[in-house]
């Protein structure tokens, strides 16, 4: 089924001419152009195409400026040198704001080109134009009924000028185009040139020379301005004249209005070239921008700065206020960052487009990262000035709707062609100077060194062994007791989980896991913990071993996504145990995201009978109101607090505060990072008596534990702790 936009038999006996010395190109031609219906035929070098041209004579060329042997534009020439071949449609394949190739293509006489990177669904519809234009001429000539109907459908005109006597006459329609009342009109060459853009009259004037110096045919697209201002688009066609001595006496032609067209043709460039957000060049824009400033600071031992930016906790707040509120952020910064450098150029759209008057390009790569090419740049501290004007226009405060948020920016910067000699180099080092502004405190810009791309190097190896550890079965678990000291009884477990990867050796959760949310494989992690736990449990059961409470801790992007409780239930049901032995541990920023949401979710995980922590406590949000709205059952006080408590009269406070306050809401409370008789004391004074770590005992393997349940573990200070209580499975130490 024909599904290009087109009746499957509109242009089903037209046959086109395919010539290109790329066999992939014209592969991908001819399977655009069959599909939607034309007949095709190729060549692969300039003679064959102009062999087949003459042998063939199809109803269109597609036809590419660089052919070995005859280029295109000398077979263009060829060809309007032909009988057969002056009315026949040829539409060249020019690279991308090629004007000098373009402007070369029509004094060869092209009828149209097409630019580089070719979209074949375009390319269907501009030769169903072109077709469908140049059959609506031939037919303008056999029939004055069909030509006055075909005129009105396409908005063309028709237009003879007597050179001897530089008279014109235009058809109404050209008159209805042009936006001109014919009376009192007088219609000279001059008055139709006044007519024309300023910016497009020497085009014009010299596509019309070389049809009256010998090329016989006029073909060009241009601007015009009507007496309101508007401007429009026309294709003008043109066939020259001449009496018996050889002497041009005419050239008469058509005029059409092609506005729509152009207009068509921008909006796909615009999908094609540009973000739908926030209508700046996309990546693959700011690439070919990127190479051409390159290609001229090349040319002239120029320097080219390229900054890559990324904000921080952007996604904090799309996933807190919402995508829409996400995307007026990125506008916002959008707008601050065009505005930030209109110092220092013009920073526009066609700025962008045209690539040669603005000394800057602002682009969007996708998600909240942007980048800035900074051309002809006077030095390092002239970059370092414009960097600090866009940290300082991003950390203005934000209004969304009801809400005012303070974000700031991590920026990156490169140098060309001290960072790199290509534009791969140069966006890969700044990428890398922005991670490492991001790792020195954020709100900051760091240039580019090769420790930089040293340690991108090494998050690139981590994160191809990290994508690669969970299949291979690299990842396992340690358990830490954690101990009643009053009772002087084991009364729970933590379990840690443990990378030793064969390439890279062992590989500390406090570096991998972090890693593991920003590639967004936390969550795969978590779910193999979680599972690995329960056959753990389930495997102490089958031994007649009674484990106590298992609390898991997991990362908040379970919540965000709300699939926690499926994850726990399929979890629990794979291993065939009761969810009274689980407890989940969960960070304090989790409870900050989709109130009502998480809500619901710790109350549905209530319901399978698991029980609710909050790890780390003290260190996250300051309001404590979710305290008393959250379905919670215990806090565990953060190892910071407890590293602290016996020489620091804060911690101490903060310590035994945390403790006094969930006793009093009737919370459990659990010490961890306990290394020290000091620190025992002073938390058994204070009525916490759960406690974990090194102190009791440091993490032992899952074969270990049988041994610390039944027997229970040496104290510190000679006697037994007795085994029995609660389980806790975690990512820390």
């Amino acid at each position: 089924m024909n599904d290009s936009g087109a009746h499957p038999a509109e242009h089903a006996e037209a046959l086109i001419l395919v010539v290109h010395d790329d066999a992939a190109v014209r592969q991908l031609a001819c399977a655009a152009l069959e599909q939607a219906g034309f007949s095709i035929a190729e060549a692969e070098d300039g003679r064959q195409g102009l062999e087949d041209f003459e042998r063939l004579q199809p109803d269109i060329i597609l036809l590419d400026v660089m052919l070995p042997g005859l280029d295109g534009f000398s077979i263009c020439s060829a060809i309007r040198q032909l009988p057969v071949g002056s009315d026949t449609p040829i539409l060249m394949m020019t690279g991308l704001d090629d004007t000098e190739a373009i402007n070369e293509a029509y004094e060869a006489g092209a009828t149209d080109f097409i630019t580089k990177p070719i979209s074949w669904p375009v390319l269907c519809h501009r030769v169903r134009y072109i077709l469908r234009s140049n059959r609506a001429i031939q037919d303008l000539r056999v029939s004055e009924s069909r030509l006055s109907k075909a005129h009105r459908i396409a908005r063309m005109g028709v237009w003879e000028w007597a050179l001897q006597r530089d008279k014109l006459y235009w058809s109404k329609e050209v008159y209805l185009i042009f936006g001109i009342n014919p009376a009192g009109f007088e219609v000279t060459y001059q008055s139709f040139i006044d007519t024309i853009h300023p910016s497009d009259k020497e085009s014009f004037q010299r596509a019309m020379d070389r049809a009256l110096s010998g090329n016989r045919i006029l073909s060009v697209d241009n601007r015009i301005v009507l007496p309101n201002g508007d401007v429009r688009f026309c294709h003008t066609e043109g066939e020259v004249f001449y009496d018996a001595h050889g002497r041009a006496t005419k050239i008469a032609g058509t005029v059409q209005d092609i506005t729509e067209r152009k207009r068509t043709e921008e909006q796909i460039r615009s999908l094609a070239y540009f973000d739908s957000i926030t209508g700046l060049p996309n990546r693959l824009l700011f690439h070919d921008q990127l190479e051409r400033a390159i290609a001229f600071a090349a040319r002239h031992r120029r320097k080219v700065a390229v900054m890559f930016l990324d904000l921080d906790r952007f996604k904090e707040i799309n996933d807190t206020l919402g995508h829409a509120a996400g995307d007026d952020l990125l506008k916002g910064i959008a707008g601050r960052l065009q505005q930030c450098l209109r110092g220092y150029d013009l920073v526009s759209r066609n700025c962008a487009l045209e690539g040669s008057r603005g000394n800057s390009t602002i682009a969007r790569l996708g998600g909240d990262e942007f980048t800035v090419i900074l051309q002809d740049i006077g030095g390092v501290q002239h970059v370092t000035t414009v960097a600090r004007r866009i940290l300082k226009a991003v950390a203005e405060p934000f209004s969304l709707g009801e809400v005012e948020i303070c974000i700031s920016a991590s920026i990156g910067i490169s140098i060309y062609p001290d960072d790199g000699n290509d534009s791969g180099a140069l966006v890969k080092n700044a990428d890398a100077a922005m991670y490492h502004a991001k790792k020195e405190g954020r709100n900051n810009l760091q240039f580019f060194t090769q420790a930089m791309n040293d340690a991108a190097l090494e998050r690139l190896v981590l994160e191809q062994q990290l994508r690669k550890a969970l299949a291979n079965e690299e990842f396992t678990i340690h358990y830490q007791p954690q101990v009643d000291a009053a009772k002087g009884e084991v009364v729970g477990l933590e379990a840690l989980i443990r990378w030793q990867s064969p390439e890279l050796g062992f590989i500390s959760p406090a570096k991998f896991i972090p890693f593991a949310e920003e590639i967004g494989q936390v969550v795969a992690i978590d779910e193999w913990v979680v599972a690995a736990v329960c056959r753990q449990i389930k495997t102490w059961l089958n031994l007649g071993i009674t484990p106590p409470r298992v609390a898991v801790n997991l990362s908040g992007h379970h919540l965000i996504r709300m699939n926690l409780v499926g994850v726990m239930m399929r979890s629990l049901a794979e291993a065939g145990i009761e969810g009274e032995l689980l407890e989940l541990e969960l960070t304090e920023g989790v409870f900050m995201q989709k109130s009502e949401e998480v809500i619901a979710t710790l109350h549905s995980l209530r319901e399978l009978g698991l029980t609710i922590s909050i790890d780390d406590f003290g260190t996250g949000y300051s309001s404590l109101s979710y305290l008393k709205r959250f379905p919670i059952d215990t806090l565990k006080i953060d190892r910071s607090f407890v590293n602290e408590v016996s020489h620091d009269a804060d911690s101490a406070t903060i310590t035994s505060t945390i403790i006094s306050m969930a006793k009093s809401l009737r919370l459990g409370v659990i010490a961890e990072g306990v290394e020290t008789e000091e620190q025992r004391e002073f938390l058994q004074e204070n009525d916490c008596t759960i406690m974990q770590g090194y102190y009791f005992s440091p993490p032992v393997p899952a074969e270990e534990v049988i041994q610390v349940i039944t027997d229970g573990l040496p104290a510190p200070k000679g006697g037994l702790l007795l085994g029995a209580g609660v389980a806790a499975v975690g990512v820390q130490q």
